[in-house]
């Protein structure tokens, strides 16, 4: 099993997106990337830890491959929006790889390079790649929130 993080807006949908992908073993929602041990919602939210809300995705390499998993992440979101998603603003929705190793960093690199590159999209391609840090998970009324209510997205586009 490996591991892969990532930020893409409000975590719920996120969540969602890689949660039945074929492969995926387990997702968690959570907070990383910011400076604060063991943030609570109330505090990510706002927007002084630094923290984005983000999914950490393990998941079986034999059966999903991490460029998959990319792809599913570029499409989860509009990562040309700084800080936000949809109607969702602040740093804590800031589109963000974190890797878990030199090989993910280098494949993230050129996944994001290829979609800059593709004219898929106007303006520029934002999503910070970073090392990942420490993680920590959200509350539990935030994990599979969408699956409890049987929702299948956060916001309509």
């Amino acid at each position: 099993m490996e591991k892969a993080t990532f930020a893409a807006g409000c975590f719920w949908g996120v969540e969602e997106a890689f949660r039945t992908l074929k492969g995926v073993l387990k997702t968690t929602v959570g907070y990383a990337g910011g400076t604060s041990e063991n943030p609570t919602y109330q505090q990510v939210c706002t927007d002084r830890t630094g923290h984005a809300e983000v999914v950490l995705v393990e998941y079986d390499p034999a059966q999903a491959s991490y460029e998959q998993l990319l792809d599913a992440f570029w499409n989860a979101h509009d990562p040309t929006t700084l800080n936000r998603q949809g109607p969702d603003t602040g740093t804590q929705y800031r589109s963000a790889i974190f890797y878990h190793s030199p090989a993910q960093k280098a494949s993230a690199e050129a996944s994001k390079q290829r979609l800059a590159q593709s004219g898929k999209f106007k303006r520029p391609v934002v999503t910070e790649i970073v090392a990942a840090g420490p993680f920590y998970p959200a509350e539990e009324y935030h994990q599979q929130y969408l699956l409890k209510r049987g929702e299948a997205r956060c916001h309509v586009p």
